[in-house]
């Protein structure tokens, strides 16, 4: 287990204290700049045009570039809490650095996409890119590097180490976790809420585990999440774009490398499974259905879960509860799993 040690508080929610404040500083930041990066968007023409494919539900055109908001309301947020959390040691260390240097670039790569629509292929060529270069930001608070895969279930715990295959599977889980959350980005607030409720699952799971650093990143995730979602539930004002997408799925896919992947070795195999339960099982259902039918696997369709749910009749808010709620009983179960294991 990585842990750290930071200032605390004593009183009731001994712990979260600085998360919380993490989190309502990246809400508030996010909340706020959502309305002016709506009209810097709407000035620059980054705006998603309902009429291009039939995919889109959207019946106005709206513009993109939310992840700008996202993105500042979570480094403001974790540049003004952590020195107040570790004031006698470095607040900042080498991997934080490397995710937030990355990052701005990924919102910047798809800001540019949601101009440009770039192909499936420099798509992936960035995507995996950012996550070798993130683990090159190495330094004694630890990496982003998935070094070991847990047994789960094992006691005591059993891992398999992964040598010199770690960078490239390190860069294989950033790239789907961060894709899955682009893709599943189809419904007025759909992303925004799935990732709210996973960087909050990650956020308590740090604390419990003993990692204070992460737990008050990924509540700063939370917060900027649901700060945008005010703006991007439906009827929506303004979506997340890839930008968004991006930042949300990297970040939440670095920190629990650096984080939840670390805390209990026994389930570290399955916490992405539950906590990315959802985007994970829409990204193989749409895979294996367009394989089946013999499409191209980059293809645009509605063959996702949030189009089915639609087609079946619910509304867009209807079939957001139903994910959101899907979700949130995933992250329950896996949260309970480390909990149970923890206790042996």
């Amino acid at each position: 287990m990585l842990a750290e040690v930071g200032t605390k508080f004593s009183g009731p929610l001994p712990g979260f204290h600085f998360p919380l404040l993490a989190g309502l500083v990246a809400l508030a930041v996010s909340w706020i700049l959502t309305p002016l990066v709506r009209k810097f968007a709407i000035q620059k023409g980054a705006v998603d045009d309902p009429k291009r494919d039939d995919r889109r539900i959207h019946k106005e055109p709206l513009p993109r570039w939310g992840g700008l908001a996202i993105y500042a309301g979570i480094v403001i947020a974790v540049l003004a809490v952590l020195p107040f959390a570790f004031p006698k040691t470095n607040p900042f260390p080498v991997y934080l650095i490397g995710m937030i240097l990355v990052g701005g670039v990924l919102v910047i790569a798809g800001a540019l996409d949601d101009l440009f629509q770039y192909s499936a292929k420099i798509q992936l060529v960035v995507l995996l890119s950012a996550g070798v270069v993130s683990q090159l930001f190495a330094g004694p608070s630890g990496q982003i590097q998935i070094k070991n895969i847990g047994i789960p279930l094992t006691i005591p715990p059993q891992h398999i180490a992964l040598g010199g295959f770690a960078m490239i599977a390190t860069a294989l889980y950033i790239f789907i976790i961060t894709k899955t959350m682009d893709t599943i980005d189809g419904v007025d607030g759909l992303a925004a809420g799935i990732s709210t409720i996973a960087a909050a699952t990650l956020a308590i799971i740090g604390v419990y585990g003993g990692q204070p650093r992460v737990a008050i990143i990924a509540a700063a995730i939370t917060g900027a999440a649901l700060g945008f979602l005010k703006h991007n539930y439906n009827p929506a004002k303004i979506i997340m774009g890839t930008g968004g997408a991006y930042i949300l799925g990297f970040s939440l896919a670095c920190l629990s490398i650096i984080g939840a992947l670390k805390t209990a070795a026994a389930v570290s195999l399955l916490i992405p499974v539950f906590v990315f339960g959802v985007p994970l099982f829409d990204a193989v259902q749409v895979i294996i259905r367009r394989k089946l039918s013999g499409v191209p696997l980059t293809q645009a369709d509605k063959r996702h879960v949030h189009h089915q749910l639609l087609g079946r009749g619910l509304t867009q808010r209807q079939t957001v509860w139903v994910l959101y709620v899907a979700t949130a009983a995933l992250c329950g179960v896996i949260f309970f799993v480390i909990q149970n294991y923890a206790r042996r």
